[in-house]
């Protein structure tokens, strides 16, 4: 089993191999992100609103 202390060197260890993103990568890739989401958040609200529509025709 191993021990707390050991867990942490690991964990140590792992941290020094990651390759953490400029700033520029981490501002344009928040761009994309919030872009994306924008256009399925969109695109679901025009389904959402097109099967309501096409519901209220259905029920009356």
């Amino acid at each position: 089993m191993a021990t707390p202390t050991g867990f942490l060197r690991e964990v140590r260890d792992e941290l020094k191999k990651v390759v953490w993103p400029t700033r520029q990568e981490t501002i344009r890739l928040t761009l994309v992100v919030i872009v994306v989401s924008l256009l399925v958040g969109l695109f679901l609200g025009g389904l959402d609103y097109l099967f309501v529509r096409a519901l209220k025709l259905i029920i009356k």
